[in-house]
C-alpha cells in the first residue's frame, strides 16, 4: 500500500487556490524491461520493488501505439513546443538499434506540427556497435552512457550477469561515439557516485573521453535503506561531490556536469536542471513495459509500488498523473518539504534533495534527504567558491 508523501494533501484545494500542475515535458518509455548487465547497486532489480519480475520483458506493440496516442494528446491539450522521450530498461539496447530506430521515427509521426520531439536513450553501452551507432544516428536518437569511473570502479559494480566485466566494451563505445560522424549522437556520461573512490581520478577519466556532457548520481538510498557511509566520515559522499565540483571547477575548459551546474545555479537565484537539487516542478513521467505510468523509476528503492499511480496509457490520459498526490508532491515546490527542511537556510538550493532519498518507513517522504548532511556540505562549498570567486573579479576589476 502506498504512503502518501503528504499526509492529507488536498489537490482539490490547491487547484481551488489557483495552483495548477505543470504539464510533462519528459517521458521515460521503458521499452524493455531486462538487462545484460548486474550492477549491484540497480534500485530496478536489486532494491525493494521487484514489479519488474511480472511485467512483459519487451513492449508490446499496442502498449507503444497507446502511448503515441496519449503523448500526442497531452501534446495538444497543452499546445507544447518540445518534449523529449527517453527510450529506458532495463537495457534498450536489446531491443536492438533498428527497432529503436522505428520507435523513433513513429514517435514522431505522431507528435502533432509546431511541437519538437526529442528522443534520447540510456545505455550500459556494452551493445553498442558502429552499425548500431549509423542506425541510432539515422533517426536521430541521441545516446547517454552510464560509465562509473576509471577501470577498477567501474567493473566492481557494473559487471555481467556472469561475473565479468564491462569497462572495455564501454570504453570501445565511447571512442565510436566521440567520431566526428557520431558526435552529434552522444549525450553524454552518467555515473554513480562511490563513497569509497577517488573523485578527482573519476572526474578525469570521465573528462579523457571528451563527453558533450557529464551527470553525477547519487546512489538511491532512504533512511529504511541508508547509504554506506565508508572512511568514518559523517559525510562521505558531500565529500566526494566537494573533490569532483573542484576538479570540475578548476578545469581550464570545463565540460557541462549538469548536477554541479544545477546548484551552481540555484545558488545564484536560478532554476535547477537537476532532479537531484532545487524546487523547480518535476515534469517527467515513466510508462513501463506494460503501459504503466509510474512516477520517477527511483521510487522503486522505498518500497513495492511506489512508483504507482494506479494509470495506465491504454485507459487515461497522462492528465490524470498530474493530479496524483506523488506527483503533485513534486510540483508544489516548498509546501511539500518537511518542517525541519523549511526552516533550512538552503531548502531552495537543496530542495530537500532527490525525492526518494527523503522516504522513511511508516511517515513517507516528508523528511530530509537521508543526505541531508552530505548535501549540506557541498552547498556550502559551491556557496564559498562562488563568493571567492566574486571577491577576486571585484579586485582584479578595481586594480
Amino acid at each position: 500500500m502506498a504512503e502518501w508523501p503528504i499526509e492529507g494533501l488536498d489537490v482539490a484545494g490547491l487547484m481551488a487556490e489557483g495552483w495548477r500542475p505543470t504539464p510533462f515535458h519528459e517521458f521515460i518509455l521503458k521499452v524493455h524491461q531486462r538487462c545484460n548487465l548486474a550492477c549491484s547497486y540497480c534500485y530496478v532489480y536489486t532494491h525493494a520493488d521487484q514489479t519488474w519480475r511480472d511485467r512483459p520483458a519487451v513492449m508490446p506493440d499496442e502498449i507503444f501505439a497507446a502511448f503515441t496516442d496519449r503523448l500526442a494528446r497531452h501534446v495538444r491539450t497543452h499546445d507544447l513546443r518540445k518534449v523529449r522521450v527517453v527510450l529506458h530498461g532495463g537495457e534498450p539496447m536489446l531491443l536492438g538499434a533498428a527497432r529503436l530506430g522505428g520507435l523513433a521515427d513513429r514517435l514522431r509521426a505522431a507528435v502533432p506540427d509546431g511541437c519538437e520531439l526529442r528522443v534520447g536513450m540510456q545505455t550500459n553501452g556494452v551493445l553498442l556497435r558502429e552499425a548500431a551507432l549509423r542506425e541510432l544516428h539515422r533517426h536521430g536518437i541521441t545516446v547517454a552512457v552510464s560509465v562509473d569511473g576509471v577501470e577498477a570502479d567501474h567493473d566492481r559494480y557494473r559487471v555481467t550477469h556472469a561475473g565479468r566485466p564491462t569497462y572495455t566494451a564501454v570504453t570501445r563505445a565511447l571512442e565510436l561515439l566521440a567520431r566526428p560522424e557520431f558526435r552529434g549522437t552522444w549525450g553524454g556520461l552518467l555515473c554513480t557516485v562511490a563513497a569509497d573512490t577517488d573523485p578527482v581520478e573519476c572526474y578525469r577519466s570521465l573528462r579523457a573521453f571528451d563527453p558533450p556532457a557529464i551527470d553525477f548520481l547519487l546512489p538511491h538510498a532512504n533512511w529504511g535503506t541508508p547509504p554506506e557511509r565508508p572512511g568514518g566520515s559523517a559525510t562521505p559522499h558531500g565529500d566526494w561531490l566537494v573533490a569532483a565540483f573542484d576538479a570540475w571547477w578548476d578545469d581550464s575548459d570545463r565540460v557541462p556536469v549538469r548536477f554541479f551546474e544545477s546548484a551552481l545555479d540555484l545558488a545564484l537565484g536560478g532554476p535547477s536542471r537537476s532532479e537531484q537539487v532545487g524546487l523547480s516542478p518535476a515534469a517527467l513521467v515513466v510508462v513501463d513495459s506494460d503501459g504503466a505510468i509510474e512516477q520517477i523509476d527511483a521510487l522503486k528503492s522505498a518500497y513495492p509500488g511506489a512508483c504507482e499511480t494506479g494509470l495506465n496509457v491504454t485507459r487515461d490520459d497522462f492528465d490524470a498523473a498530474l493530479t496524483h498526490p506523488g506527483v503533485v508532491a513534486r510540483q508544489i515546490g516548498v509546501a511539500a518539504l518537511g518542517p525541519d527542511c523549511a526552516a533550512c537556510p538552503i531548502h531552495r538550493i537543496c530542495g530537500g534533495g532527490h525525492y526518494a532519498h527523503r522516504y522513511r518507513p511508516g511517515t513517507g517522504f516528508r523528511n530530509p534527504s537521508v543526505y541531508c548532511e552530505d548535501m549540506r556540505r557541498l552547498v556550502g562549498h559551491v556557496q564559498r567558491r562562488i563568493a571567492a570567486e566574486t571577491r577576486t573579479l571585484v579586485e582584479t576589476v578595481s586594480r
